[in-house]
């Protein structure tokens, strides 16, 4: 008996051993985590660390091993790792029993004082795990710099509704960094010169208060109501810049970083001066009845249009477009639409630098539609770029542009190019009538230099001289003087060495 016990005890040890050393192979058998992004909510004013955690689960009845876990690293990572107890941030082999668990740590160590190139406003990285042929990944996520955080780091999945019956002004010298979706609707927010915003954006799920399913977005945008406005005053010195908050090396000029500036139906007085907005899905969306004056303001970078006005009211001067995924400006749906002095510069894009149109659709065929006429004015501005008509008019009256009182454009010394807009058929035969241009050769001399977003006017342009003076308007985007009898074309005043 004392044998058979020994035997028995044996058998059970090893029958033990064996399933718990039985490993799973198949790659249905996946890990789950306690999260999917682990934040780090501190906000360093000086330099210091923090540590935060996360469990990995087994949920299968056999052993499964870890191939790898590792920090798919970045040039900013801040980020250490530590598995169940061992330091590192690369780890193999690493098992985990039948429904058992292992402990991730994570430290994060930032000084906010560094330069932004090494310690941005998000720091991030990813903690990746290899199993059984399947990549599996946990965020990590930090605040790197010392700076306004609005409405507050928790927001990124949320929005925010700000209601002061009056102005607030963001002029503290750290950055603001936006989170989620951040609304006015009562209030002048007043930007003066100099102040730097950063708006965090990308995906995020909400529900959807109709039915209670899961809505999916677009996060980072300041959204401006009926009865609120934006009031942007910088300088030629110190201009106000709307951006995201990836400033690492790689993601300077990426667009679609954030959604862009709504200015909503109904809101008034919006201005903007000596401005930045760069790097968004849209820059700026002018809902209808809405109004904005642009003045010295660069529009850059965005992954549709720079500027997008629905039946809407738009002052521009000395305003420079470049780098928009699809239109420059489009205008559509009618509205009263003013543009001095600016340079749309359209290049390796499908869609034309302008758009203009006195209608929308509201299906994908256009079957249901309304239309609603259209007042542009255009002096002294250059709409160029790689197609061949970098001007589209669309009449949804169907006149052709025949009734000028649904469609009334004038184009006023402007260098475009144009080829088949005046087409008989499927175009605007009228355009030239109407349009005081300069249709220049794709072998004119234009701008410095393409390839570097340099729109300056070349020595040899063939914009120098062409404008006619426009009262009140005496310097350009850079504030050098304009000529006072034949001024050049486009947002940049040539400089004579």
């Amino acid at each position: 008996m004392k044998y058979l016990f020994l035997i028995i005890s044996f058998l059970v040890v090893l029958f033990s051993c064996n399933k718990e050393e039985s490993f799973t192979t198949s790659s249905s058998d996946s890990l789950t985590f306690s999260l999917d992004t682990l934040r780090f909510d501190t906000v360093f004013s000086e330099l210091g660390s923090d540590t935060r955690f996360f469990r990995v689960f087994n949920k299968a009845d056999q052993s499964i091993r870890i191939s790898k876990i590792s920090l798919k690293g970045n040039a900013q990572s801040k980020f250490n790792l530590n598995v169940d107890g061992l330091p590192g941030d690369t780890h193999e082999d690493i098992v985990i029993y039948p429904n058992d668990s292992i402990y991730v740590f994570a430290e994060v160590t930032i000084n906010p004082d560094d330069p932004l190139s090494t310690s941005p406003y998000f720091v991030y990285d990813e903690v990746v795990f290899e199993t059984n042929g399947n990549t599996q990944s946990v965020m990590l996520e930090a605040w790197g710099q010392n700076a306004n955080y609005i409405p507050s780091r928790y927001h990124k999945d949320s929005v925010a509704v700000f209601t002061c019956n009056g102005e607030v002004t963001w002029d503290d010298p750290k950055p603001y960094v936006v989170y989620g979706i951040v609304a006015f609707l009562d209030c002048q927010l007043n930007i003066p010169a100099g102040t730097q915003i950063h708006v965090h954006g990308g995906l995020s799920r909400g529900i959807d208060p109709t039915d209670g399913s899961t809505l999916i977005y677009n996060s980072g945008r300041l959204f401006f109501g009926e009865n609120a406005n934006i009031n942007v005053k910088g300088t030629l010195e110190d201009p106000v810049v709307f951006q995201g908050d990836r400033l690492e090396e790689g993601f300077e000029d990426a667009d679609g970083q954030w959604t862009g500036i709504i200015l909503s139906a109904g809101s008034k007085d919006n201005v903007m001066e000596n401005a930045i907005v760069k790097n968004a899905l849209f820059g700026i969306f002018v809902d209808s009845t809405a109004e904005l004056t642009l003045k010295d303001v660069q529009v850059i970078n965005t992954s549709g249009p720079g500027i997008f006005a629905k039946h809407a009211k738009v002052n521009a001067q000395n305003c420079l477009f470049y780098n928009n995924g699809t239109h420059a400006v489009q205008l559509t749906f009618g509205g009263d639409y003013n543009f001095d002095y600016c340079t749309l510069a359209n290049y390796g894009t499908d869609a034309s630098a302008l758009s203009m149109s006195n209608g929308i659709c509201y299906d994908a065929l256009c079957e249901v539609s309304a239309a609603y006429r259209l007042n542009a004015r255009v002096r002294n501005s250059i709409i160029y770029g790689s197609l061949r008509d970098e001007i589209a008019i669309i009449d949804f009256t169907g006149a052709q542009g025949a009734d000028r009182l649904a469609l009334n454009y004038n184009f006023e010394n402007c260098l475009i190019r144009a080829d088949e807009i005046n087409d008989l058929e499927m175009g605007i035969p009228t355009f030239f009538d109407y349009c005081d241009c300069f249709n220049a050769n794709p072998s004119d001399a234009i701008f410095v230099s393409i390839n570097e977003d340099d729109y300056h006017l070349d020595t040899l342009s063939v914009a120098e001289q062409k404008a006619m003076p426009i009262n009140g308007i005496t310097l350009d985007l850079d504030g050098n003087d304009r000529d006072a009898v034949t001024p050049d074309l486009g947002c940049y005043e040539y400089q004579f060495e």
